[in-house]
């Protein structure tokens, strides 16, 4: 396949792709364990809040969340910057934004996950742990965060593959992702079949690496149950 000279470019988009994908599933991750608790919580005003964050989610296209925080951003870091005295303008730069606003969506979705994994856990073991006299942040520590990664480590790379093509959203926000460094390959050669077929083919090897990559954390969380079972 002939890039016509245009290979470093993809490969620099398919960069800032991969870590934008990282850094908004670490976001997505931190956001889900918190609601996840959240929605368990005794306290009422906690679940209310985790209720309207996972119904807000549902109902908000990815595309205008994007858009909603890389404009709306600049205009709160303006007010809170002209509380200080800073009349400029403000621009949070595309990675930011894509960060947020992917994180903050897969967020919502990851705390379904992590709620779910919870509950998986035999309640048994936490009335042990409490019988053992271990405090309950002690006894979620010990406990029921290792099991609730070893069942949730499935359906989370389920949706770290989503969003890893859902980084391609970035794009229309000006950020040098694999998509938008594709569209300026395809404008200046007028190739857009050549282009976006080598996008495609990337975009494919990053999917079966991230699966092979799965796999592999699979095999190590579950290492120890396998031997216990033995």
């Amino acid at each position: 396949m002939n890039l016509h000279g245009f290979g470093a470019l993809l490969l620099e988009g398919t960069w800032l792709t991969v870590r934008l994908a990282l850094a908004a599933m670490t976001v997505a991750i931190v956001l889900g364990l918190l609601a996840a608790l959240a929605g368990r919580s005794r306290v009422a005003v906690l679940r209310l809040l985790a209720h309207v964050y996972a119904t807000l989610v549902r109902g908000i296209p990815e595309l205008l969340m994007l858009l909603l925080v890389y404009f709306g951003a600049s205009v709160v870091l303006m007010k809170v910057a002209s509380l200080f005295g800073h009349d400029g303008y403000i621009e949070l730069s595309p990675f930011a934004a894509g960060t947020a606003a992917l994180g903050f969506m897969y967020g919502a979705y990851a705390s379904e996950v992590v709620r779910g994994a919870i509950d998986a856990i035999p309640h048994g073991q936490i009335e042990a742990a409490q019988a053992l006299g271990m405090h309950r942040l002690l006894s979620f520590r010990r406990i029921v965060l290792p099991q609730t990664w070893r069942f949730a480590l499935p359906p989370l790379g389920n949706l770290f593959l989503a969003l890893l093509k859902d980084t391609a959203l970035i794009s229309v926000v000006g950020a040098n992702d694999l998509m938008r460094n594709t569209a300026i390959a395809v404008s200046d050669t007028v190739q857009p079949f050549t282009f976006y077929g080598a996008a495609a083919l990337i975009y494919l090897l990053l999917t079966v690496l991230v699966t092979l990559a799965i796999a592999w954390l699979e095999r190590r969380v579950n290492r120890g149950m396998r031997r216990a079972a033995t």
